[in-house]
């Protein structure tokens, strides 16, 4: 039962065959009722009729009486013996009947004369018919065939008073034989709709499935050839097996950016290490064979460029791995006072603005390395004047830093987000750095629940959720 279709075809097997005998036997109950119904029906009639000749006043030798074998009846006074018999009918429920015998099931009998009624109704009178029927299963021998019947007792009085019970029978074997015939054919034909329910339930379960095998073939293929520009086949259904198909291209056309990502991210971090390394290693090159013309200042800026370089390099690959903010309050105002008061060698001094109160919550770290990354940005680019405030906007801090550089081109202002990226102006790594500060500041104050985006042309703005 490993397969999917094997097991949706037994168990729509077993459901079909669970509700069919449950309908076959309630319609054998149903169909039983309704025979033994119509059986009783017949034997009254039958029993009604000669106690309608009693009545009237019929000798009881000359009573028309049923055939014996169909419909056998016998006919007991009030006294329990046997007043007529039908033809053939020579016992029932096994005790002989015949003329002067007591008939089976009888009790004490009761004179014509008795003025009393009994507990159960009204006395009958003479040529009156009682309205109640006693109805029960029985058999009867007649002519030597012994059978089951459904018996019907009807009372009656004659003419003159005395009362008779009749007795009359139908027979049940019509019912035996039809409800055995819908039997035998319901254990017939029973095996052979569960073949064609687990046929059908396979045939339509492997259609349904088809796709779903495309899907996993296509999948190995991409995982044994690694190319992920490959997309699984989707069907033209609208249903789950469609839109699985195409969640999971979704999913692969975002693999394949991650990891088009990661190899230019690997790419640009080579090429960027491998300026400041290589100028390092001619000047210590440089500096063996020639002490004197060692340039220590130009070793010490390829040192830092490296070093921060590689901090920068963590810091995104700590991002990208998803580690989280620490869950601490930071006000923002007094970061800014406190990382600006620290930016003395500055070529363009940092003005504060506005500094709304208020706190919100991750790395105060993180955050800082945010405002530098833009302060940074800003000294690159300014002409004379570099500005930060803080400014509350409902349940959000913004954090705004701003110069009066010839700004960011509005077809440019999200590719600067990306990793790497310089624009023409400040491609000379001497002015400009790696390409990496405004990246990382989007990555953090995204990391925050934040967001950051360029305002007008020369506006950085960062908004923050006030934490609490």
């Amino acid at each position: 039962m490993g397969s999917v279709r094997a097991r949706a075809a037994a168990g729509a097997t077993v459901v079909v065959a669970l509700a069919l005998v449950a309908a076959g036997t309630a319609v054998l109950l149903v169909l039983r009722g309704h025979l033994q119904n119509q059986a009783g029906l017949q034997a009254e009639v039958a029993a009604r009729d000669v106690a309608g000749q009693i009545a009237t006043g019929t000798p009881y030798g000359k009573l028309d009486l049923p055939d014996g074998e169909d419909r056998p009846v016998v006919v007991t006074g009030d006294d329990g013996r046997v007043l007529a018999v039908g033809e053939d009918v020579r016992a029932v429920d096994g005790k002989p009947v015949g003329a002067g015998q007591g008939a089976p099931g009888s009790g004490p009998g009761r004179s014509a004369d008795d003025e009393d009624g009994d507990d159960d109704g009204p006395r009958l009178r003479p040529g009156e018919i009682d309205d109640d029927v006693d109805l029960r299963d029985g058999s009867a021998d007649v002519g030597g065939k012994v059978a089951g019947y459904r018996f019907a007792a009807v009372e009656a009085k004659d003419s003159r008073g005395a009362q008779a019970t009749v007795r009359a029978g139908s027979a049940l074997a019509p019912e035996e034989d039809a409800v055995a015939s819908v039997r035998d054919a319901m254990l017939i034909g029973l095996p052979l709709l569960l073949v064609v329910v687990a046929g059908v339930t396979w045939l339509v379960t492997r259609r349904a499935l088809r796709p779903v095998e495309g899907i996993r073939g296509e999948m190995a293929a991409i995982t044994a050839s690694t190319d992920l520009s490959r997309r699984v086949p989707v069907p033209s259904s609208r249903d789950e097996i469609g839109r699985l198909a195409r969640t999971t291209n979704e999913t692969l056309a975002a693999l394949e950016l991650s990891v088009e990502r990661q190899r230019r991210f690997v790419a640009d971090a080579s090429h960027e290490l491998r300026s400041p390394i290589a100028s390092l290693r001619t000047q210590l090159e440089v500096a063996v064979a020639h002490p004197e013309l060692l340039d220590v200042p130009g070793a010490v800026v390829d040192t830092v460029r490296l070093q921060r370089l590689a901090a920068d390099l963590l810091l995104l690959a700590r991002l990208d791995a998803g580690e989280r903010p620490a869950d601490t309050r930071v006000e923002l105002a007094a970061m800014v006072r406190e990382e600006t008061s620290q930016r003395v060698a500055d070529r363009v001094p940092v003005r504060i603005g506005e500094l709304a109160s208020g706190e919100v919550a991750g790395s105060r770290g993180q955050l800082a390395r945010v405002l530098g990354n833009l302060l940074d940005n800003a000294q690159r680019h300014a002409d004379g004047s570099v500005r930060v405030a803080v400014v509350r906007e409902g349940e959000e801090l913004a954090l705004r830093v701003e110069d009066d550089g010839p700004g960011v081109p509005e077809s440019e202002r999200e590719r600067i987000f990306e990793r790497f990226v310089r624009l023409d102006d400040a491609r000379a790594r001497d002015d400009g750095g790696a390409g990496l500060g405004l990246a990382i500041a989007r990555d953090v104050a995204v990391r925050h629940g934040g967001s950051l985006a360029v305002r007008t042309g020369s506006v950085f703005e960062m908004r923050l959720p006030v934490a609490g």
